[in-house]
């Protein structure tokens, strides 16, 4: 140590060391400076700056050690090899440039050292290098063992030095580096020269004289901080611009500057856009890629962007929204235009427009646009019909097939709508199985009756159920503006009137609309309205009719038929009121209020007289129909086995599995259960197979021919068989004459029900008050007020 010092004290001129430490001073914070510029950069341009870097790092440790050479001041003259000094800096910088690739861009440990010790061989090879450039009349000789002791220095500095550059932030990550190369390489330097030896040999030749070397040193310095400040301002430079660009380049819009309507300057996005290279557009002409479709300039005066069109090469249009605004660049004023693609956003508004006017699945108009067009049309004096078009056994379909097949039966629908009408009509899907057309430019009702039939003929050449299980038919209602109706709404309402009466009619009919339509459509929903309100309003009520043993006259129960009393129109059939109640929903409480009132009627009764009570098939869809009766018996204490429930096979209809599960449970109350209506309809013994009936009704039809037609007698001789087969009593409904009644007897029918044992009576305590008319004597024993026979149908 006291050597190195004694070298660096008494053998240089202290004024040119501390020059040289400035120049290594200056070039390591280049030298981090230039490292960090690097890291921060892209993989290509990283690259680049390494180079940069390492160019810094070696010119200064050259220069540093020949400012630290020529300082030198031994008695023995001297100069320097141009070749092998040249060489010797090229060493250092192409050592520092592998020593910078080496460490990554982490500057991970292990990487560090690797990059310490490649850094310490450059500075190493450096020296030694210009050590041999000396031209001297003596012979260098080393102390290797003090070189090797300054090489491990300044490698473990180096090492250090990356390693904290990797891990420090702000000033730190400059200056404690560059301390550490600073203390590496000045310690390596004069150590190794401390450590050398000039032995003179005056065989040797001895160099030419020389005037000093003042001028040698002033020129390395000059070059070394001229090459290392000239790095750091690129590297700010390059940095200032690179950032500037990277934020132009950032933003999601494409910039353009322009000058006299050229432009001098456009980011990537812009080119990337318009798919051309940056470069193809400056110094082109503005207005070869955008012309506001305005026809405006862009710096005319707008209350929003300008929006232009622009055909890339490739063919693709695009829509682009272009801002302008003026800024000063390169000292002028120039214009620049931000341009956005709308195309993908005006692509999205117009899918979106047409989802919410059309219907995603068939691609027809919906109800909303559909009801604009209508509303549109009506206020104009054009002359069209409306077509209301709903769907026969589609639910059918869409239950057995499953969804996917009820969409494409929906899509064939509509591909067959679009092909019978004409190009200026209007089919829409307004939902589910229900589709409008509207048929436009008609001159008389014609025209509409033209376009019905087309749709009836090609749903029967199309849709043939006879070779596919998946066809549907077709049911039409058709209105005509104005003769129908003056406005959209009421077009709309008389469509669908038309179509009710077509779907009344049968399958596959079509129907126009007319006034008497319309006459029976609002008597309807008046009944509707008013049947909604007849249990709050008390106008409904019940009368009882017996169920009587055919041999001996004795009354088995009775069975509770529905009145409906309206204030102004009177009294009103069931077979008028109760299938308007099943369609809007009005059967479930009215059902449950007939339950409640003939069990507490019952109550008052002889306890082996039971009730029956019609169950609706509605009423079956509701889950909870056991509970109900249920809790029906525990509110009245009505014995379960005093109430029967005469269902119709048409419960079973709609969902069989569900239909005998409610009528299991219930059985398990106790309640029994009747088939009503047997021999019409949908009769199948497998109903009887399948649930333990507990009694048969013969539809009164049969009863009321069974004099005077022998087929009908044939039927209920069959069913009182089959009754007596399966263990089941049978009731004979209708029985009205004396003959009737001796005629089913004959056949063997236990029970009968009809007017010649009782009209239906209001109930008293005790029982319904009744008249009977028979010839058997057993049969004229109870008497009671005879009502008309209008009120006597069942409901």
């Amino acid at each position: 140590m006291f050597r190195v010092i004694e070298c660096i004290w008494l053998q240089h001129d202290i004024r040119l060391v501390l020059l040289a430490a400035l120049v290594w001073i200056l070039g390591s914070a280049a030298l981090f400076l230039l490292l960090q510029r690097s890291v921060d950069c892209v993989e290509e341009r990283r690259r680049q700056w390494l180079a940069v870097a390492a160019l810094a790092a070696g010119t200064g440790v050259w220069a540093t050690h020949f400012i630290a050479m020529l300082a030198y001041q031994g008695t023995m003259p001297m100069s320097f090899n141009p070749g092998l000094t040249a060489a010797s800096a090229v060493f250092a910088i192409l050592c520092f440039w592998l020593a910078f690739l080496t460490a990554g861009r982490h500057f991970g440990v292990r990487e560090s050292l690797s990059a310490g010790v490649v850094a310490a061989s450059g500075v190493g090879t450096m020296h030694f290098t210009g050590m041999a450039a000396i031209i001297a009349p003596a012979v260098v000789r080393y102390d290797w063992g003090s070189i090797a002791y300054a090489y491990v220095i300044v490698a473990l500095c180096f090492t250090l030095a990356f390693i904290l550059f990797g891990r420090l932030h702000g000033v730190l990550r400059i200056a404690v580096p560059s301390s550490l190369a600073v203390f590496g390489v000045i310690t390596l330097h004069f150590t190794a020269m401390s450590a050398t030896a000039l032995a003179p040999d005056p065989v040797r030749m001895s160099p030419a004289a020389t005037d000093g070397h003042g001028w040698l040193v002033i020129a390395i310095v000059a070059a070394a901080l001229g090459l290392m400040i000239l790095a750091l301002i690129g590297a700010f430079l390059d940095r200032l611009l690179t950032d500037l660009r990277g934020l132009a380049d950032a933003t999601l819009e494409g910039l353009a500057i322009s000058s006299d309507g050229h432009i001098v300057e456009a980011n990537g996005q812009l080119a990337a856009l318009l798919g051309v290279d940056p470069a193809a557009l400056v110094g082109t002409a503005v207005a070869n890629w955008f012309v506001p479709s305005d026809g405006l300039g862009f710096d005319a005066p707008r209350d929003r962007p300008a929006e232009a069109v622009f055909r890339r090469a490739d063919g693709q249009e695009l829509l682009v929204e272009i801002s302008a605004h003026y800024i000063e660049y390169r000292g002028r004023r120039c214009q620049v235009l931000a341009v956005r693609d709308l195309t993908a956003r005006k692509h999205a508004e117009r899918q979106v427009e047409h989802l919410a006017a059309h219907d995603a699945l068939t691609g027809l108009p919906n109800r909303t646009r559909l009801s604009t067009a209508l509303e549109g049309l009506a206020r104009t004096s054009e002359h069209f019909a409306l077509f209301a078009i709903d769907l026969d056994r589609f639910k059918a379909v869409n239950d057995l097939f499953g969804h996917a097949a009820g969409d494409a039966i929906l899509c064939r629908v509509a591909a067959l709508l679009r092909d019978v009408t004409s190009d200026q009509d209007i089919v829409a899907r307004i939902g589910g199985d229900e589709f409008l057309i509207i048929q436009r430019g008609i001159t008389d009702i014609g025209d509409a009756r033209r376009l019905t039939q087309a749709i009836l003929d090609a749903f029967r050449r199309e849709m043939d159920i006879t070779r596919d299980p998946m066809a549907v038919g077709v049911s039409i209602g058709v209105a005509l503006f104005p003769g129908d109706a003056d406005d959209a709404e009421k077009l709309r309402n008389n469509a669908d009137v038309a179509l009710y009466r077509a779907k009344e009619r049968g399958r596959g009919m079509a129907c126009f609309f007319d006034l008497e339509m319309d006459r029976i459509v609002r008597e309807r929903r008046e009944l509707e309205h008013d049947l909604r309100h007849a249990i709050t309003r008390g106008q409904l009520s019940l009368m009882f009719q017996p169920l009587v043993a055919t041999a001996g006259g004795a009354i088995m129960g009775y069975e509770a038929l529905l009145r409906w009393a309206h204030p102004t129109r009177g009294p009103i059939q069931p077979d008028i009121f109760v299938p308007i109640a099943e369609d809007v929903g009005a059967i479930i409480p009215i059902g449950e209020w007939v339950l409640r009132e003939a069990c507490a009627a019952a109550m008052h009764w002889p306890p082996h007289v039971n009730i029956a009570v019609n169950v609706s098939a509605v009423q079956f869809q509701v889950p909870n129909l056991p509970a109900i009766v249920e809790a029906v018996l525990a509110e009245s204490g009505l014995a379960p086995g005093r109430l029967e429930l005469e269902v119709t096979e048409s419960v079973m209809l709609r969902d069989r599995a569900a239909a005998l599960d409610t009528l299991h449970r219930l059985k398990a109350l106790g309640v029994r259960i009747v088939m009503d209506d047997f021999g019409t309809g949908y009769s199948s013994l497998s109903n009887l197979q399948a649930f333990p009936f507990d009694k048969i009704k013969i539809d009164r039809s049969f009863v009321s021919h069974v004099t005077n037609d022998e087929s009908a007698r044939s039927i209920i001789r069959a069913i009182v068989g089959l009754g007596r087969s399966l263990d089941l009593p049978v009731v004979a409904e209708g029985v009205e004459t004396e003959a009737q009644r001796l005629m089913v007897l004959e056949e063997g029918c236990p029970q009968a029900q009809g007017f010649l044992f009782g009209a239906p009576a209001e109930a008293v305590i005790g029982a319904p008050k009744l008249r009977v008319v028979g010839k058997d004597p057993r049969l004229s024993t109870v008497t009671g007020p005879h009502l008309p026979r209008s009120l006597a149908r069942r409901s």
